[in-house]
């Protein structure tokens, strides 16, 4: 349904966005310091020279409230496409082309220069484009076990993905299976 480029876009998104204390169940800050967010940059793979400082974390945690308002405002097409065109304002996003590593050509909205912040607001704004144009808002969700708040991007063909992540799902099977049993 979705390029790579985007659905690498909006699940490293979804997966900053669950970085929050307040997304979880278990309301830890998974983002605490520069060492936390330099493995979340390479586990994601971003490329490029990405100094990372304190007050760049600070800028990162004021982008992850904004993502978080993608899947606040899941459904409402009119007020999702504003926050997108602001994100891409914000985040001066200059499509291009570009070529790198093991990587074929692909799309970046920065240059090498751009903060990691920016980059974070900026690729999964540039994915956005693409849910709306294709009207797959409802692929935005949140994760349906009853105490945790996390979101997700369903890419699965018959869209059924419910959780954020298997732990969430493996949860509440174990609560079924222990409620049939007694």
């Amino acid at each position: 349904m979705f390029s790579y480029d985007t659905r690498s876009a909006l699940a490293s998104a979804a997966d900053l966005v669950n970085t929050a204390p307040d997304a979880r169940t278990e309301r830890v800050e998974r983002l605490p310091d520069v060492d936390a967010l330099r493995a979340f940059v390479e586990r994601w793979g971003w490329t490029g020279p990405i100094p990372l400082r304190e007050d760049e974390l600070s800028r990162v945690h004021a982008v992850r409230r904004v993502l978080r308002g993608l899947w606040d405002l899941a459904g409402d097409e009119a007020g999702t496409v504003d926050l997108v065109n602001r994100m891409l304002r914000d985040a001066a996003v200059l499509p291009q082309l570009v070529r790198h590593d093991d990587w074929p050509y692909h799309l970046h909205g920065w240059n090498d220069a751009t903060p990691i912040a920016e980059r974070f607001l900026a690729e999964p704004a540039m994915g956005m484009v693409d849910v709306v144009r294709a009207g797959a808002l409802d692929r935005l969700r949140r994760c349906a076990a009853p105490d945790c708040a996390g979101v997700l991007v369903d890419f699965s063909r018959n869209s059924s993905r419910r959780f954020c992540d298997d732990g969430c799902n493996n949860r509440l099977n174990v609560a079924a299976y222990r409620a049939r049993r007694a």
